[in-house]
């Protein structure tokens, strides 16, 4: 039987990538600026929820510069012991990111527990421009990364954490106003404790979601038992079985699979081949597949036909 090959380099797309680049280090620009900020009204102010979120966002940029190098890493082409190239750093560097937002949270629960125990007195007023200053900084950072958010893993994990600086900076808002005409100095560690379930709740999502790639779990936006119906719908197929699903990184989802085909359209296996490439790649965003054909008038022989994109 003659067998088929269509080989294609594995690769996302540039423009969207390099997109993505220049996005979270516009981000990390503007958190670096809102952190400076906050430094220096937290100590003018003598504000305690200011200097924690400053130290918030020191990790935020931290953060982002991890997955700005993971980025550019996974840019890089495969190698003979890493034939997938290096795109899951971009996951490792989203699940480290989720770890911290996790620690982060409870950081947040200890330095609640402490001002509610003891609060100190804060310059509302200052505090109040500070924090509105840095609610527009995120704000901006929030907008920027909105889109990118829903295609990339590692630019989510980026927008949780600004997200969850724009949370905390309006949280101090709306403490330094009621601490300004009140003295109400606990509103401080209760908004604390809001803001850091919160981000728990964004932590735990990321998390979940990197190791349901790093399982090679069956992506969440595609119907196995749809797709499998859709493969047995072109003419010639009258089998899907042995059938892989799984994402690589964000964006680039990968399937193997056997496919018993029609023994009257064995010399028609190519035109078979793209239907199914066709339909993997326009409806399901699958960049990469290894496709086997088999026919029973083979006998153990198989067509091995194999797609990759």
């Amino acid at each position: 039987m003659t067998a088929h090959h269509i080989h294609q380099p594995i690769a996302p797309d540039h423009g969207e990538h390099g997109a993505n680049q220049r996005k979270l280090f516009i981000a990390l620009l503007i958190t670096a600026i809102v952190m400076i900020a906050e430094i220096i009204g937290g100590l003018l102010a003598n504000s305690l929820a200011l200097l924690s979120d400053a130290g918030h966002m020191l990790t935020d940029i931290l953060s982002l510069g991890l997955s700005l190098a993971a980025m550019k890493l996974a840019q890089k082409p495969p190698t003979p012991s890493k034939t997938f190239g290096f795109h899951r750093l971009e996951i490792l560097a989203a699940f480290f990111n989720g770890m911290l937002l996790f620690f982060m949270s409870f950081y947040i629960f200890y330095e609640a527990y402490h001002r509610l125990v003891q609060p100190e007195e804060i310059k509302g007023l200052f505090m109040l421009v500070v924090a509105f200053i840095g609610l527009l900084a995120n704000g901006a950072g929030i907008l920027l990364l909105r889109k990118s958010a829903h295609t990339s893993l590692n630019v989510k994990s980026a927008f949780f954490h600004i997200v969850g600086d724009t949370i905390s900076s309006g949280g101090v808002i709306l403490g330094g106003v009621i601490i300004l005409y009140t003295d109400w100095y606990i509103v401080d560690p209760l908004l604390s404790i809001f803001i850091g379930l919160l981000i728990l709740k964004g932590a735990y999502a990321l998390i979940m979601e990197s190791i349901d790639i790093f399982l090679e779990a069956t992506p969440k936006d595609i119907n196995m038992d749809e797709l499998l119906g859709e493969l047995r719908k072109i003419k010639g197929v009258k089998e899907v079985h042995h059938i892989h699903l799984w994402t690589i990184t964000s964006g680039i989802n990968a399937m193997s699979a056997h496919v018993l085909i029609d023994d009257r359209l064995i010399s028609s296996s190519s035109h078979i081949l793209k239907e199914i490439k066709s339909l993997l790649h326009n409806k399901y965003r699958i960049e990469h597949s290894t496709i086997q054909f088999e026919s029973k008038a083979c006998g153990d022989d198989l067509l091995q036909d194999h797609v990759h994109s």
